[in-house]
């Protein structure tokens, strides 16, 4: 059953986690793959990805064909950066390295036409006038406002990147993972006390269920570049592992 980016936001707003997947490698197919996984949402990456701009209208066709909402992780938070994947196709925008509240603000106007905000009109095809407005918290000054940044009127969202926010909190290698997550774990907990839909990046399954059985209900499940090298690496392993067959 198809699903919409008002779906998506009025499951949230009822606390029910829904559940994506990230893409990374390019081409439509790929998209419709992932959405054909059954894939509430399908989140193309264009920041770290290998992704254009160029084939978004094609990509977001096949996820929405599929029965899959299409979102996209933005370049930047520039203005040009967040406005055209709206052009192109996208139903909403994860849109990183945002700073505060004043910066959430102006990702907000750029995804909202006048008067509400500052969108300039040439919207090529699909898209929405009412676009998914999601703000990543990886940033150390983002933390620090992140009672202001969810309070800030038209995010739909906050979206931690675990990653980035450990490099900003000096909280990488093993010994600091455990508090890493605990970071994680109060990001969540402050969402939901604030009524705002939260996920948090992750690489697995397993990882994703630990988040939302803490609240987050913008649960993402895993990357298909990691995922295809994985399990074509087991399958590999698997071939070379078996025994000769034995020669009559």
């Amino acid at each position: 059953m198809a699903i919409s980016e008002m779906d998506l936001r009025r499951r949230w707003s009822e606390g029910q986690p829904c559940h994506g997947l990230w893409s990374m490698l390019p081409g439509a197919v790929t998209g419709e793959i992932l959405a054909r996984t059954g894939a509430d949402f399908v989140v193309v990456d264009l920041q770290h990805g290998a992704r254009s701009e160029a084939e978004l209208p094609g990509v977001a066709a096949a996820i929405t064909a599929a029965g899959s909402v299409p979102l996209v992780r933005t370049r930047s938070a520039l203005f040009p950066d967040v406005g055209r994947p709206l052009d192109l196709g996208a139903r909403g925008v994860i849109v990183p390295n945002v700073r505060d509240a004043e910066h959430a603000r102006e990702v907000v106007a750029c995804c909202r036409y006048a008067p509400g905000g500052g969108r300039s009109i040439g919207r090529l095809v699909g898209g929405t006038e009412g676009p998914l407005t999601i703000v990543m918290v990886e940033t150390a000054t983002a933390l620090e406002d992140l009672d202001a940044v969810l309070a800030v009127d038209g995010v739909d969202g906050v979206f931690v990147g675990p990653g980035d926010l450990g490099l900003a909190l000096g909280l990488t290698g093993a010994d600091r993972r455990a508090e890493l997550r605990g970071v994680l774990s109060s990001i969540i907990v402050r969402a939901g006390a604030a009524g705002v839909p939260v996920g948090v990046y992750a690489r697995s399954g397993e990882e994703a269920a630990g988040y939302a059985a803490e609240g987050a209900t913008i649960v993402t499940a895993g990357a298909d570049a990691a995922t295809l090298g994985e399990a074509m690496a087991r399958h590999l392993g698997v071939a070379r592992d078996r025994p000769e067959p034995e020669r009559s």
